[in-house]
């Protein structure tokens, strides 16, 4: 009894998210000839986990309620919660902190520097995608995937749980393109996250010239207006949350978009704009609104690692019901494809800088593992903003095309 009661407190998510994030930093601090998996390290520990669960104990039908499994004689009985409600409240809870210090961040240059560069930008977010759009129609029509299971796989790619949910919305069977998604997710996170590694080591890329570049390409002079504003508290905790909370309700907005579907930001596009405008203005009325730059590193930094264990967790308890070795060879294919067209679109049609270049590109797949990554190889956050440009339209274009494919297909 003591031994069952002992190890039904390790399964708890609480004890479990520090157990992942401990082994998951262990993990990604691990560098092979310069490259490491960083904070995606997490992820894998997540997924592994996941997996650990869904073999020793037993599982409901669709993967989410552990409930017990029996050592020699003994019937052990485990927690009681559901995998996926549990994990999601972590995963909603990293997305809204780590979106948010993004768009703090870019915020104050962002709007300032929207020029016909950024342009280029939403120019690479749209191809980005319809290159994974692309693809996806083509395995459907060319390989006869199901349609449910090929969407699930283009979301999981480009990393996009709006499109999932937008997916399975529209299909028949909304449990294959779930499975789908947790196919695709593995690679989509992590082919990302090497991808921004590999490209400036393969190019042997000026890392420190790279940066100056870019630092002095977005400065821009921010007049403060002079007048001294009431600052909450002393480690900016009160703008960052007032961020979360007016994003939050800017993502719940829906807008009707025909055929009884709506559209809306969720929560990760709605606490994204919200933070570009706050950190724009930097005030309201007489409250300081601008955020310590170590407060919204923090922020960031953390709100990754509960995104990457919320989402990781659930994924593992799935993966191994419904992997196929073709389903992951088109889920690589729908992640890869954008990324390299992405990256020939940037670098000889846009003309963007290496690191610009890479940012667009974790943007337009969504991706806020990869982001993360690529700020610590470009030794500097000024890449939020090419970021912040590209992952409205990608996000906005993403639930579209979920929408739209079941329709035309």
């Amino acid at each position: 009894m003591y031994f069952g009661n002992v190890l039904n407190s390790m399964l708890t998510p609480l004890f479990a998210c520090f157990v992942i994030a401990a082994l998951g930093y262990l993990l990604g601090g691990i560098k092979i000839k310069g490259i490491s998996l960083g904070t995606a390290g997490v992820l894998v520990i997540a997924l592994v986990y996941g997996i650990l669960l869904s073999t020793f104990a037993k599982t409901g039908d669709d993967g989410t309620t552990v409930s017990a499994f029996t050592v020699g004689s003994k019937t052990i009985t485990l927690f009681s919660e559901s995998i996926k409600s549990s994990y999601s409240f972590i995963s909603n809870l990293g997305t809204a902190l780590f979106v948010t210090a993004v768009g703090l961040i870019a915020g104050p240059k962002f709007f300032r520097n929207f020029n016909k560069k950024m342009i280029g930008y939403v120019l690479m977010g749209i191809a980005v995608i319809l290159t994974g759009v692309l693809v996806t129609v083509l395995v459907i029509k060319i390989f006869n995937v199901d349609t449910s299971l090929a969407l699930g796989l283009m979301t999981g790619a480009l990393t996009s749980t709006p499109g999932l949910s937008a997916a399975k919305e529209s299909v028949v069977n909304a449990d294959a393109a779930t499975a789908g998604y947790g196919i695709a997710y593995l690679f989509g996170v992590l082919g990302v996250v090497l991808f921004v590694q590999l490209v400036p080591k393969i190019g042997k890329v000026d890392v420190a010239k790279e940066r100056e570049l870019l630092i002095a390409e977005n400065q821009v002079e921010i007049k403060d207006d002079g007048k001294k504003r009431w600052k909450v508290d002393p480690v900016s905790f009160f703008p960052f949350m007032f961020t979360v909370v007016c994003g939050q309700i800017l993502g719940a907005i829906k807008i009707p978009i025909g055929g009884g579907s709506y559209f809306s930001l969720g929560s990760s596009g709605g606490v994204l704009v919200m933070g570009l405008i706050v950190g724009h203005f930097g005030r309201l009325f007489g409250i300081d609104m601008r955020v310590d730059k170590k407060t919204l590193n923090f922020f960031r930094e953390l709100g990754l690692m509960l995104f990457l264990i919320g989402a990781g967790v659930p994924g593992g308890v799935n993966f191994m019901k419904h992997v196929s070795l073709a389903s992951f060879l088109f889920g690589m294919l729908m992640t890869m494809l954008p990324m390299v067209i992405g990256f020939i679109l940037g670098k000889f049609v846009f003309k963007f800088r290496i690191f610009n270049n890479l940012a667009s590109i974790t943007g337009g797949m969504t991706s806020t593992p990869a982001l993360g990554t690529l700020i610590s190889v470009a030794g500097t956050d000024e890449i939020a903003g090419c970021y912040a440009a590209t992952y409205p339209i990608a996000l906005v274009l993403v639930v579209l095309a979920a929408k739209i494919i079941p329709m035309i297909l």
